[in-house]
């Protein structure tokens, strides 16, 4: 786990999660309401919600009024990589991709468009929750 990566990730002003889920108990439900929790913006992406607790739910990066500069990835590593396609294409600066999100052909593309790429394992939920 790179420090000045994660630190670079968080320090973000805005966010979205791809793949946030209105359910509870899912993990893109639990990343989106923890980046929430602590004081971020952030907006939810899923193409078939209409809201996730209570926010405006997108279906793509592009459907977001302003690009934000940071987007986690909870999702199946064939969506990342058209998450991280629309990530470069809408000049987002990092992405993190979290546990079983990874897709080697979506990192090699981020890095070369030259966005800070997280994809090592880490979960943003562990580093939310230490520095609470």
């Amino acid at each position: 786990m790179n420090e000045d990566q994660l630190k670079s990730f968080l320090s973000a002003q805005t966010f979205a999660v791809a793949g946030a889920s209105s359910k509870r108990e899912k993990y893109g439900n639990k990343v989106f309401r923890a980046l929430l929790d602590s004081g971020r913006e952030v907006y939810p992406l899923n193409p078939v919600a209409d809201a996730i607790e209570g926010h405006r739910a997108f279906a793509t990066i592009a459907d977001l009024a302003e690009v934000p500069e940071a987007v986690s990835i909870i999702t199946p590593p064939q969506v990342t990589r058209r998450i991280v396609d629309d990530a470069i294409r809408a000049g987002v600066k990092h992405v993190w991709m979290q546990p079983g999100a990874e897709d080697e052909q979506a990192s090699q593309a981020a890095r070369e468009a030259g966005l800070n790429v997280i994809d090592d394992g880490s979960c943003i939920l562990v580093l939310l929750a230490r520095m609470a």
